[in-house]
């Protein structure tokens, strides 16, 4: 089974975190998750994040850093998430595809209902700032 690569973008702005809903019809479809999107073949991770910000919520990424990296099998499908820390951006955070988006503060996060493989990264995000 192929590994999809994700970059993802855990995009802060003080205590909060911004986050949006995924559409019901797709995979994991009704979650919440930190937006990001797939790396393609001729991108680095940060090259991806980058574009799928700018694509997604309209932001110009200006500081990213590493925060974590999750390997998970959800069985019909592997994904390698590469985390990255967005505390230094351009513009403002909206989605550009309709979905349902907000800012959340770090200690509401688990109040959502994330995919499986983003639960660590709310558990890192509490254990690193709260």
């Amino acid at each position: 089974m192929k590994i999809v690569e994700v970059a993802v973008g855990v995009i802060k702005q003080g205590d909060d975190i911004y986050i949006s809903k995924r559409a019901d019809d797709l995979h994991q479809g009704g979650k919440w998750e930190f937006p990001g999107g797939k790396r393609e073949a001729d991108e680095t991770i940060e090259q991806a994040l980058s574009r799928e910000l700018s694509e997604e919520i309209g932001i110009q990424v200006t500081k990213q850093t590493p925060f974590m990296i999750i390997e998970h099998d959800y069985g019909d499908k592997k994904v390698r998430l590469d985390v990255r820390l967005v505390d230094g951006f351009e513009g403002t955070a909206s989605h550009q595809e309709g979905q349902v988006s907000l800012w959340a503060n770090i200690n509401a996060l688990s109040d959502f209902t994330f995919p499986e493989a983003n639960k660590q990264i709310i558990t890192k995000l509490m254990q690193t700032y709260l």
